[in-house]
């Protein structure tokens, strides 16, 4: 494994090095002055592109292609926070990799002398399955802060066995995210159970979530196991928890703190075994005020509550969205592009029903696009017209998307607009990320 000889602390850094051959997981080594000093064989196998050597290099060029650490580039940096702290940090970040852009959840250690000094990092790199950073046919999407965000959260409690509440807007995703607590947790192998609690009288959810014996009602001509037996050693995520009748939210809560329950028409005590996840788009906490939702269910669920923001917060991430829909095209239909002023009109737009409402919007345009290009003309009227303001705040497009940048109205902010590099950020309604990345490009960084 490569490693500097030629350092004061040769001989503690080999017997660090060595450890860290062991583990599993892609691990570095850097000094306080962001250098690598050196990798173990797994972080060689899945972040060492060819040709392209990174020992020696700064961390932020080789993992973001920044000529700046991250926190000035508008990126958290878990190397400062480390060094002020005295202590591990963690954070989620887009890393440049073999494979294209990824998100990687980065743990960072400080190494300490004797009198407390930083003396060098131990770096630990874990690839994001859940979600991806580049156009994908499936699964989550996204590079946006507030996306990332939504993300991190998903890492930090996916481990435990933690209820999790996904709060947001109808259309953003829910089942997805909770797909994905359930695959970057222990309870990967396991059954994930999917209960839509909307439209569900009093009786039909007690029979669906927990069964009921032959003879139990009318029509009970067998023994039919519930969902909540179905979800056994796995996940149970209940969708749009908002809606579970008054009447039932008591004998939910003792199933959840008792971990039992009982088929309707059964006097067996059955044992329950699965992580909950709950979702929904009402304010509880209000209804829980008005007496529409028990209290103490409430504070059961909400263990961890994840923030899903809706599409207008995350307009970073419309062009990656779009070039994902694109790809999930059914067998035998052609591949699309969009040109640039149909995507400036799909970034410009508020998008109240979110990936739904896109992903709809896509679809009808596929119908129109008899040439392979989706212009305009095949977006429907409701969108609106582009307002000058939104066409310079249009955001960088992903990999292969088709979208072009406004060139001309970032390099006319910079030239008159007066502030720091957040105030300009915001101007344009840029995170300072995708500025920082599009002001290099343009060779204005």
């Amino acid at each position: 494994m490569p490693h500097d000889n030629d350092t004061p602390t040769a001989a503690p850094m080999q017997a660090l090095l060595s450890y860290l051959e062991h583990e599993a997981q892609p691990m570095i080594v850097l000094d306080p002055g962001y250098h690598i000093l050196a990798a173990n064989t797994a972080y060689q196998r899945q972040f060492g592109a060819v040709g392209k050597p990174y020992l020696g290099e700064k961390c932020y060029r080789v993992s973001h292609h920044y000529d700046v650490p991250c926190d000035q580039a508008g990126e958290h940096c878990p190397m400062k926070k480390a060094l002020e702290q005295k202590g591990p940090d963690r954070v989620l970040h887009i890393h440049h990799t073999p494979r294209g852009p990824e998100h990687v959840d980065v743990e960072l250690r400080p190494i300490l002398d004797a009198r407390r000094e930083v003396v060098a990092y131990v770096e630990r790199l874990a690839t994001v399955r859940s979600a991806s950073a580049r156009p994908s046919g499936e699964g989550l999407v996204g590079q946006s802060p507030a996306f990332n965000a939504a993300i991190e959260a998903v890492q930090r409690v996916a481990p435990s066995m933690l209820p999790v509440l996904l709060l947001g807007e109808s259309g953003t995703g829910k089942e997805l995210f909770a797909r994905a607590v359930h695959e970057a947790s222990p309870r990967a192998r396991g059954p994930f159970v999917v209960v839509d609690c909307s439209g569900l009288t009093e009786t039909l959810f007690e029979s669906e979530l927990f069964g009921y014996e032959k003879g139990a009602f009318t029509g009970a001509h067998a023994r039919k196991p519930g969902l909540v037996e179905t979800a056994q050693g796995g996940t149970l995520f209940l969708d749009e928890m908002g809606d579970v009748p008054l009447a039932m939210q008591v004998k939910l809560l003792r199933l959840i703190e008792s971990g039992t329950f009982r088929r309707v028409g059964g006097l067996e005590t059955l044992q329950s075994d699965f992580r909950l996840v709950a979702a929904t788009h009402k304010p509880l906490q209000q209804m829980v005020e008005d007496g529409r939702f028990r209290q103490d269910l409430y504070y059961r669920i909400s263990a961890f509550p994840i923030a899903l923001p809706p599409l207008r917060e995350r307009l970073d991430d419309i062009a990656l969205l779009v070039q994902s829909f694109l790809q999930r095209a059914a067998a035998g239909q052609p591949r699309l592009v969009v040109e640039p002023a149909a995507m400036a009109r799909l970034q410009a737009h508020a998008w109240p029903g979110n990936i739904r409402e896109l992903r709809n919007v896509l679809e009808r345009a596929r119908l129109f696009a008899d040439d392979g290009v989706v212009r305009v003309a095949h977006l429907p009227p409701s969108l609106g017209a582009v307002p000058p303001q939104a066409v310079a705040a249009a955001v960088a497009p992903a990999p292969g998307a088709a979208a072009e940048v406004d060139e001309a109205a970032i390099r006319h902010a910079v030239a008159t607009l007066r502030g720091t590099r957040k105030q300009l950020a915001q101007q344009l309604g840029l995170s300072e990320r995708t500025l920082y990345r599009r002001l290099k490009a343009l060779g204005l960084g």
